[in-house]
């Protein structure tokens, strides 16, 4: 039993690689662990919450998941059930590898999200009964806490909509399926049953094919948003609903669902202290990567599968003209997950080499994370391979101990596991990235204290003392202290992440392994949004694990 379990280890290890060309054998680091091969749900969406625990959930109207629900609980599905008395979405505990089933009343299929500035997640729109909701969840550690639904809806229904936490605290959902506009919760009384129309996403729409769902958002330091869908982009201001810049179509393939790249705005390196907070805003630059072809979409309706851009586009926001600058990837990639790492980094894991997004509109899975270093010199680098191919509908997270919790791919209506090629993905996986290699414990950062003037809180502007210790004493230089945003991810777009590389202003050594870092926060709320993040000390390109701080 023992040698026929190897032999078919192997064989579906050779199945795999076959399945793609771009699972490049000669893998440049890092390692894959299975964390459960189900946890009965397949995780289209995740959010990292700020007590170290993780949100998953999928859409509800395909039927029963592989999860039960609580005895006495269930509920009505969208008339695809009489009655489901199975979960839909589930709570990773990150800590201790367990979960539990959680319990949602509508459909949140294809839907977005973003953590308000008390921890808590605001989830909003969907499909069928589930696509005007607002839905919250608030963390909690004794087992109790589950997702609420409002009363209250969003104005207009919001299907493949985006979202974005604001320096005011609101969050504004831009966009979904026939939507051309935008919109603001918490609801005030000048924006209770407000849209506001947004042409940009109009013209942006391919017929038919769309191609403009899903747009990319980054908030920009003066406190205004960048808004990328389809090929072209714009800069809004929000407040009165004006475009106050456009910039040129980036190059190559369709960028937005269904031909699903993604994006990151590279990280800000604040270089300033509180007291000079007026000071020249930092530098902004937006990484696009990935996406489908033109006509990838419906060729892939009749099995022909085109191969997927390769292209990667960086653009200066900042510049008084700038133009996209243009790179290529190893591989081609669609329905890519790009996600910032502590050390300003950024990881392409995900996707697949053909096709486009879409049921059973993609082939050639990508098992190889890419990683791609902004600064100068070599910036692509292929990282070890996968088992599992993660195509349409999976997803990623950055988690603080600095690895990357990958789930889902479901390319199909319902959850299907036999005779197909990609069967639905119900496991979670964790990918270490190279800096997690036990060669560099030596050089790790381990965060001892850190002398918040409140405790876990930080004020704009403030002045506070990060204490840490290395096992092999090193120079204090190549050393930054790093912030990052949790990401809410899904369709290859991690709404709301950002990460700030902050102003060190000193670095002490009192004794042989200890560190004192004297480092300021974040100057202003357009910069870092009040919320949660977490911070990380990095020493030669090697992260501590983070801590959480709650900036307001």
């Amino acid at each position: 039993m023992a040698i026929f379990k190897k032999a078919a280890s192997l064989i579906l290890f050779l199945t795999l690689v076959s399945l793609s060309v771009f699972a490049l054998a000669a893998g440049g680091g890092g390692e894959w662990k299975l964390l459960h091969r189900s946890v009965g749900v397949s995780a289209m969406h995740m959010q990292l919450l700020h007590n170290n625990k993780v949100i998953i959930y999928d859409r509800t109207d395909f039927g029963e998941s592989k999860l039960k629900l609580p005895p006495g609980k269930c509920r009505s599905n969208d008339d695809v059930l009489r009655k489901d008395c199975t979960a839909h979405s589930l709570l990773y505990d990150v800590v201790s590898n367990t979960y539990r089933p959680l319990m949602v009343h509508t459909d949140f299929w294809c839907s977005s999200g973003a953590v308000m500035s008390d921890g808590t997640l605001i989830q909003t729109g969907g499909f069928h009964a589930g696509d005007r909701k607002i839905r919250l969840f608030s963390p909690c550690d004794d087992d109790q806490c589950d997702w609420v639904e409002l009363q209250q809806n969003l104005t207009v229904p919001r299907w493949y909509s985006s979202d974005h936490i604001l320096p005011d605290g609101r969050v504004i959902i831009v966009g979904g399926r026939a939507e051309f506009s935008y919109e603001f919760i918490p609801k005030n009384q000048e924006s209770e049953n407000r849209v506001f129309h947004f042409p940009f996403l109009q013209e942006t729409s391919d017929p038919i094919e769309e191609n403009n769902l899903y747009p990319f958002l980054h908030l920009l330091p003066d406190g205004n948003l960048f808004v990328f869908a389809n090929q072209r982009s714009v800069v809004l201001d929000y407040t009165n609903n004006k475009i106050l810049r456009k910039f040129r179509p980036i190059p190559g393939g369709k960028r937005s669902y269904p031909s699903t790249g993604s994006s990151v705005m590279l990280p800000l390196r604040l270089n300033f202290t509180g007291e000079d907070a007026s000071s020249t805003l930092p530098l902004v630059e937006v990484l696009v990567c990935g996406g489908a072809r033109g006509g990838a979409f419906f060729k892939a309706f009749a099995g022909v599968y085109v191969a997927a851009s390769e292209s990667c586009g960086r653009l200066r926001v900042t510049d008084p003209d700038p133009e996209w600058v243009m790179e290529i990837m190893p591989m081609s990639r669609v329905m890519p997950d790009m996600l910032l790492l502590p050390t300003g980094d950024v990881i392409i894991i995900n996707g697949a080499g053909k096709g486009s997004a879409g049921w059973d509109l993609a082939d050639g899975p990508v098992l190889n994370p890419v990683l791609y270093r902004p600064g100068e010199g070599e910036r692509f680098s292929v990282l070890n391979p996968t088992l599992i191919p993660r195509m349409y509908h999976s997803s990623a997270t950055l988690l603080p101990d600095g690895r990357i919790l990958v789930g889902g791919s479901n390319p199909h209506e319902k959850y299907n596991f036999t005779g197909v090629r990609y069967p639905t993905e119900l496991s979670l996986e964790s990918f270490s990235p190279p800096y997690l290699a036990s060669r560099y414990n030596q050089v790790r950062p381990k965060i001892l204290s850190v002398g918040w003037p409140t405790e876990g809180t930080i004020s704009y502007g403030q002045k506070f003392t990060i204490s840490f210790s290395m096992k092999s004493p090193q120079p204090a230089g190549d050393l930054t202290v790093t912030m990052t945003a949790p990401s809410f991810t899904t369709h290859s777009f991690a709404m709301n992440q950002r990460l700030l590389v902050l102003y060190v202003e000193d670095v002490q050594h009192p004794s042989a392994s200890i560190y004192n870092a004297t480092v300021y926060a974040p100057p202003t709320a357009n910069i870092a949004p009040s919320g949660y993040y977490m911070v990380a000390v990095v020493h030669q390109g090697v992260p501590s694990h983070c801590t959480w701080v709650r900036i307001k």
